[in-house]
């Protein structure tokens, strides 16, 4: 499937991991103007082949987010950005911060990979290697690339479901400082400062957000006990990003990538006898930073990039209802050294080839040390024949040092037939997923529970096809892909409920449709329809929140050359879901409607307002099952530039 943006530039700033544009020299863009006419700006997508490459071109399944989107929208998180993408479900346990999964085409919510400036941001003290999406901030995001499909044959380990690619803003032309302050429901208080620019040799950009949601009913009330006090959940979350590049001649750069996030959530906890009336604290501090090298060689024909990433998370729990236990602890720490090369041997023909050494460890800083490793090399060909046929073929191997090898491989071919604006495209690959430290070594001796460091990674074949077509001169284009997956080996808790076992078998299929307007200059239409069937092949029953439809419809309009209005429907069918405390498996949990509503006014000299209706219906649903979703609220503020076009 094509982007949500219907205008978007190259991006060849964007991925620091293995990118063959330098991020400094690299020409910027002119940027997207939202709603535009004009279609023809070829979007960028680098994720799926790590070579920045049309999406016309790829057979890949691929949606891209820009920051234009994003701003228009006012989605001031991850979560809130993935909410209306085709082919993803996401589930939030209660308010901003809660605990938030993200299941891709049917998948489980471990089988997605999350790189942030081409570092792997997956915690690895995470009991089954989820990654958390609660604590993203939106507000230096510069696209988010969603690539639907396994893509363990470029990127190995958790990429059965795909791959969410997310690059941050970097520094162009003169400098400018930019600030944002708004408020509203539920104690909403949020800042955000940004300074980026560059000159011949240098890139920077260094920015700051602020999110504050201070008071969201998330407990349902007739759960909660009658002698028991209802309590909102409070979400604070401070978030600092760094990018630099630097040009230290015409064939050779080095950049820097840094970002680090504390956040602190007060939510209700639960006993035997329901929800608390004191309040749990969650804390995480996390570190995602990488350096890197790049230089040219051969006239431009063969460069090559040298990374090195370190990541660390730690976390904390503490229910004040058992305060002589104090707070329990969980810290993760990654080092990645990678090299990628890209060969531009024969005209049509890029050949990317590369090598990885990763480190995981855990320790919680008593009674839980763990550490695994893996070794990896890849390649892949990617092909242009005719201007008409495209290919991209990888396939990798991963040396475990617990568990051995794994190869995997993808094969992504595209047929356009310019004459008629039609696309053909399709797609097969095979994905596995490594067992969690926790998951091979933890242990809870009290509850009679152990890890099992027997267990074998959890395999899939993927495939998918589709067709798009473009009419009108791309004033309207509509398209259809059809999908499936077949995962073997899952990892479950065991029949005696005091380990894990290698004994799940899945199948997802699905439909994802789309169709796309831009009836005339300055607004645009999108809807998508997904369609998804996953069921446990064992039981065969529906696999957990997983709904079988999912409707999103969006629209933007710039109404004047000052007002921009955005509008978004997002349905979700019913699914089948557990209660919450886990008790009760396969309760069907209401399907549910909302309607976000947005609007921003530029004064002009740097100055604008907005306001935003987030589920203007107000409507009262769970997802999940035991945990409210905020209803209606209303936020306004105000956003200052300084430099060029600004006050200054």
């Amino acid at each position: 499937m094509p982007s949500r943006s219907l205008r978007s530039a190259p991006c060849a700033l964007a991925f620091l991991a293995c990118s063959s544009v330098s991020p400094v020299v690299a020409e910027p863009a002119p940027a997207p103007q939202t709603g535009s006419n004009e279609v023809e700006l070829p979007q960028i997508v680098v994720g799926a082949t790590r070579v920045p490459t049309p999406e016309r071109e790829l057979g890949t399944s691929v949606t891209v987010i820009t920051a234009e989107e994003i701003a228009a929208k006012q989605e001031r998180t991850l979560p809130a950005a993935l909410l209306d993408v085709p082919g993803l479900n996401v589930v939030q346990t209660g308010s901003p911060g809660g605990l938030t999964s993200v299941f891709i085409r049917g998948t489980n919510a471990n089988h997605t990979k999350v790189f942030i400036d081409g570092i792997e941001a997956s915690d690895p003290s995470s009991p089954n290697g989820a990654f958390d999406f609660a604590h993203v901030l939106a507000f230096d995001l510069g696209r988010v690339e969603v690539l639907r499909g396994p893509q363990s044959g470029l990127y190995g380990s958790d990429a059965i479901g795909g791959v969410i690619n997310i690059i941050t803003d970097t520094g162009e032309g003169p400098t400018r400082v930019r600030g944002s302050l708004e408020g509203g429901s539920f104690q909403t208080f949020n800042q955000t400062a940004k300074v980026g620019g560059s000159t011949d040799t240098l890139s920077y950009f260094l920015g700051f957000g602020h999110f504050h949601v201070g008071a969201t009913p998330v407990t349902p009330l007739n759960l909660i006990p009658p002698d028991r006090r209802f309590n909102p959940d409070s979400y604070d979350n401070r978030t600092f990003s760094l990018r630099l590049g630097a040009a230290l001649g015409d064939q050779f750069d080095v950049g820097l990538a840094a970002r680090t996030i504390e956040t602190s959530l007060l939510s209700t906890s639960d006993d035997f006898l329901g929800p608390e009336s004191l309040r749990s604290r969650n804390t995480t501090r996390q570190l995602f930073t990488r350096g890197f090298a790049h230089m040219t060689l051969l006239d431009g024909k063969f460069d090559h990039t040298l990374g090195l990433a370190y990541t660390k998370s730690d976390r904390s729990f503490l229910d004040p209802s058992n305060p002589p236990l104090g707070p329990s602890l969980f810290g993760g720490d990654r080092v990645k050294l990678d090299w990628v090369g890209h060969l531009h041997a024969l005209d049509g023909q890029i050949l990317t080839f590369g090598a990885e050494r990763e480190e995981d460890s855990v320790d919680d800083g008593s009674r839980f040390r763990a550490r695994n490793g893996y070794t990896a090399g890849f390649a892949t060909l990617q092909s242009e024949i005719g201007g008409r046929l495209f290919n991209a073929a990888s396939l990798r191997y991963d040396a475990n040092d617990l568990f051995g090898g794994r190869a995997t491989y993808r094969i992504a071919p595209a047929l356009l037939v310019p004459e008629t604006g039609t696309k053909l495209e399709a797609s097969i690959g095979t994905g596995f997923k490594a067992p969690s430290l926790s998951q091979l070594y933890e242990d809870f001796p009290a509850f009679d529970f152990f890890g099992n460091p027997n267990l074998s990674p959890e395999t899939s074949t993927g495939l998918d096809g589709g067709i798009e077509q473009r009419l009108a001169e791309d004033h309207v284009a509509v398209g259809a892909t059809a999908f499936f997956n077949r995962i073997e080996n899952l990892i479950e808790i065991n029949d005696t409920f005091t380990s894990y076992t290698n004994i799940g078998m899945a199948r997802t299929y699905g439909i994802e449709s789309y169709m796309r307007l831009v009836p005339r200059e300055g607004f645009s239409l999108r809807a998508d329809y997904t369609y998804t069937v996953a069921k446990n092949e064992i039981t065969h029953q529906d696999l957990l929140r997983r709904p079988r439809d999912k409707v999103s419809i969006s629209a933007t309009l710039q109404a004047t050359p000052e007002l921009l209005l955005s509008a978004t429907l997002v349905y979700v069918g019913p699914w089948r879901d557990v209660n919450r405390d886990g008790s009760r498996s396969g309760l069907l949990a209401n399907g549910y409607t909302i309607v976000n509503l947005a609007a921003s006014h530029d004064f002009g000299q740097g100055m604008k307002a907005f306001a935003r209706i987030d589920n203007l219906l107000d409507r009262q649903y769970q997802n999940p099952i035991g945990f409210r979703r905020p209803g209606l609220g209303v936020i306004g503020g105000l956003e200052i530039q300084f430099g060029p076009g600004g006050l200054l």
